[in-house]
């Protein structure tokens, strides 16, 4: 099924304070018929238009990690959004719930691209937003959601992925990418194995995108939630270094992407 965006973004009016100078409120915004919720982080001592980040969350859906991110993007001196992907307050309650719910989406590309696109549209309607300094991040599942972003064309500045899926069923379309990437990926990660990643180098080389991959030697899969736990064994685990190292260099990335 072809699924068109339908972009329609509501900015509803009760800031919420989250943090000393940062504030968040919920922004919706329509695909189809399927109304989504996200939620904007922002300096409200800041008014001047500036980098904004799209924050796009792992398979659980959009949760409290995904909005501590987006926030710590805010206290950073950015505008933040952390995106919602399926759907206004519906969140996976176990892995297999998660997993159905990423895995439709995985095998839907065109309507993931239309949903993460539709994300990028209520960003850019914020006043917040330097339309020409937007970039996006992803975990797991976001990963691969903001990859599809990059690959469906759009005028974003950079894309990081945390641990993120990198498979595409077009590889062709990566010469639609006109962002910088960094992918941070943990060089034990039993979820995404080398095989994928040699497939995702050979798709970024045969269409010259400007790309760099960073591993983090002991990392598992989702490396940088501490809700993992921390039994590398079971194949997804915390690994505090791999998860500092990375942060810092995502802030570096967009430091150069940006100036």
């Amino acid at each position: 099924m072809k699924h068109l965006p339908l972009f329609c973004v509501l900015l509803l009016a009760c800031p919420m304070l989250t943090h000393a100078g940062i504030k968040s409120e919920p922004v919706e915004y329509k695909v189809g018929d399927i109304t989504f919720e996200a939620q904007f982080f922002y300096d409200d001592a800041d008014s001047t238009p500036r980098r904004a980040i799209l924050v796009f969350p792992e398979w659980w859906g959009l949760n409290d990690y995904a909005k501590k991110r987006a926030e710590q993007l805010a206290q950073s001196g950015y505008v933040a959004l952390a995106v919602d992907v399926y759907g206004k307050g519906v969140l996976a309650k176990t892995r297999e719930e998660a997993a159905k719910f990423a895995t439709a989406l995985k095998n839907d590309r065109p309507a993931l691209r239309a949903r993460a696109n539709a994300a990028l549209a209520a960003l850019l309607a914020r006043k917040e937003v330097n339309p020409k300094k937007v970039g996006a991040i992803g975990y797991c599942f976001g990963g691969t959601a903001a990859l599809e972003l990059a690959r469906s064309g759009a005028e974003i500045s950079g894309l990081v992925s945390f641990h993120g899926g990198l498979s595409s069923p077009t590889p062709d379309d990566a010469k639609n990418i006109k962002a910088k990437l960094l992918i941070c990926h943990g060089a034990d990660d039993p979820n995404v194995p080398m095989t994928e990643v040699n497939a995702f180098l050979d798709e970024m080389k045969k269409a010259k995108v400007n790309y760099q991959m960073n591993f983090y030697g002991g990392a598992v899969h989702t490396f940088t939630n501490p809700a993992a736990g921390d039994d590398p064994s079971k194949g997804s685990a915390y690994n505090e270094q791999a998860d500092k190292r990375s942060w810092l260099e995502m802030k570096e990335f967009f430091a150069e992407v940006f100036r």
